[in-house]
């Protein structure tokens, strides 16, 4: 009987510390879950962007940008991603016009489209996402197209002014950058709704 109750007492210690270790790691992983990388505001002309730190400020490779980004790599991909400022005055037309040539950068074949809706604090905006084989822009076509590609392209008007921020590079890196990338400009992915053309 002495035998039975020091296993008994053993048997319930060693559970008790069991379910200590797990609730202890479950609450390890909602608080990595809830940080937010730090951020740093960029401002560009009238358009703020709260960016994360770990993303690269670059010199622009055109005069046409207003910024450009390096992102990092995710784990797998060889490079990282590439997010570009623009703005053109009154001019580079809306998501309609330039809906066509966003699709022609992308190989016909397997190639996706989806195209939101939103509203941040700065204005409203259309978010459209591509998936497929990259074939670069109309004005600097790859060497060799980027296959499992992904492009996420915003158009937010902010006073009198659509901005357009263009995020491109392999899916994986993209798909890790897209929660940061919606922050940066408040949008919000729950409250979007399907883009009417």
């Amino acid at each position: 009987m002495q035998a039975y109750e020091i296993f008994r007492r053993c048997f319930f210690l060693t559970l008790a510390i069991y379910l200590a270790t797990v609730v202890a790691q479950a609450d390890d992983e909602a608080k990595d879950g809830d940080e937010k990388p730090a951020t740093a505001e960029e401002k560009f002309n009238d358009l703020v962007l709260n960016v994360p730190e770990t993303w690269e400020k670059q010199k622009p490779s055109s005069r046409l940008r207003l910024g450009q980004l390096g992102i990092p790599a995710a784990e797998g991909d060889d490079e990282g991603g590439e997010l570009v400022i623009s703005s053109f005055q009154g001019g580079g037309g809306g998501v309609d016009m330039n809906i066509p040539r966003w699709i022609g950068e992308f190989s016909p074949e397997g190639r996706s489209i989806k195209v939101k809706t939103g509203k941040a604090e700065q204005g409203e905006y259309a978010l459209a996402d591509l998936n497929g084989t990259h074939l670069g822009t109309s004005f600097n076509r790859r060497k060799e197209p980027l296959e499992n590609a992904r492009m996420l392209v915003v158009v937010i008007h902010v006073k009198d002014e659509n901005y357009f921020l263009k995020l491109t590079g392999p899916e994986k890196s993209i798909t890790a950058a897209e929660k940061a990338f919606r922050a940066s400009f408040g949008g919000n992915a729950e409250e979007e709704m399907d883009y009417e053309f």
